[in-house]
């Protein structure tokens, strides 16, 4: 067995081990008929990899559009009338 690789039984087996593992040495690899099927991490690996690469306002001032100049003024017409 790889240092990192679990088969599922040993998994089902040892699970507070493997959380442990996962918890203190790194993402763990759960086989299910002798192919990888799962991986056991961190909660603090797994908040890394759904973390937004960046903020909301840094990804709209990356955009190709940024420098584009629009209109943002509104009518001051009053709006049409309609039968409801």
């Amino acid at each position: 067995m790889i240092e990192n690789h679990w088969q599922l039984q040993e998994a089902k087996n040892k699970f507070s081990h493997l959380v442990d593992k996962a918890q203190h040495k790194g993402p763990q690899v759960v086989t299910k008929h002798g192919k990888d099927a799962v991986v056991v991490l961190s909660i603090e690996e797994y908040r890394k990899l759904i973390k937004p690469k960046k903020n909301l306002v840094a990804f709209f001032q990356s955009s190709p559009l940024a420098n584009t100049k629009l209109d943002l003024n509104r009518s001051k017409e009053l709006p049409r009338d309609i039968e409801l």
